[in-house]
């Protein structure tokens, strides 16, 4: 199924959860969910700027704003107890920080690893028992890189933006594969699926902790990336098509930056079975939370 607003299927009745919609792929994504006739909810940490987002996104669905800071687990589960008994068709795992200059959540975590990974760990964790179809979680292609370092999750031997990235969006990864375990042990119908947009261009590349990095990615933005629209649709595709569980989807054209969605090769690493386990446990600890069955 192609990821086209205008090739989905029909979304009236389906709610999607979509966290940091108020701009980038998120809001692009949100908008192909509402203009194919879904209920989407935008989950962001200004109400303001997502009160914003939301009154341009004008198809045949909805929209409402609820607040959620992934960098604070207090907040996390606010939102998750806000849910009582609602269901979610799909729960969008979006909203990301990248190559930030080191610092920590409200709970203690770098800033990477708590944002990107550990606040959606809650999160997914949380809200779970709610969830009718899927879950979709936004990774990177720059997942390519050293392993997850378990041992020291926060990095506190060495902090580099772009290896604290790296770390965090392998740990999408590993984390979906995980879920995708769990669930099909536990006999769930609810299957985990990641996706990547390629290189798209967004607020997330002008907030480099080096500001000469920041220049350099302002120039790839203009002159090599792809619109936020189109970084997108392998969300969307992850969120609507029909797709083996545990999916990886992005840009199917040169090295993964461009072109159609479709199936994407994982790394070595992103496929260790082993780490992935361990990382959740490790996850698990950290944030109080666990698999609901």
């Amino acid at each position: 199924m192609a990821s086209d607003r205008s090739d989905l299927p029909d979304l009236t009745g389906a709610t999607y959860v979509v966290t940091g919609a108020n701009s980038g792929i998120g809001l692009e994504a949100a908008r192909k969910l509402v203009d194919a006739g879904g209920h989407v909810v935008l989950a962001v940490r200004d109400s303001a700027r997502g009160e914003a987002a939301a009154a341009t996104l004008t198809g045949r669905g909805s929209t409402e704003v609820a607040e959620l800071d992934l960098a604070d687990l207090s907040s996390v589960r606010r939102f998750a107890a806000s849910w009582a008994d609602r269901e979610i068709t799909t729960l969008v795992n979006n909203a990301g920080i990248m190559m930030v200059a080191e610092g920590r959540t409200v709970d203690g975590f770098e800033r990477q690893i708590g944002t990107n990974h550990l606040g959606h760990f809650a999160l997914t964790n949380l809200l779970l028992p709610h969830v009718t179809d899927r879950v979709v979680t936004v990774s990177s292609g720059l997942h390519h890189g050293p392993q997850v370092d378990l041992e020291d999750l926060d990095l506190t031997r060495g902090y580099r933006p772009t290896r604290a990235y790296q770390q965090s969006k392998l740990a999408n990864l590993l984390f979906t594969s995980e879920l995708q375990r769990r669930l099909t042990a536990a006999g769930r119908g609810v299957v985990a699926h990641a996706c990547h947009p390629g290189y798209s261009a967004t607020n997330l590349q002008s907030h480099h902790a080096n500001p000469l990095m920041n220049k350099l990615m302002w120039i790839g933005n203009k002159i090599v990336a792809t619109s936020a629209e189109f970084g997108a649709r392998p969300t969307v595709h992850a969120v609507t098509a029909d797709l083996p569980p545990d999916s990886y989807i992005g840009p199917t054209g040169f090295q993964g930056l461009r072109g159609a969605p479709g199936p994407n090769p994982r790394s070595a690493q992103a496929r260790d079975a082993d780490a992935a386990r361990r990382l959740w446990e490790v996850s698990g600890e950290r944030t109080g939370t666990s698999f609901p069955w």
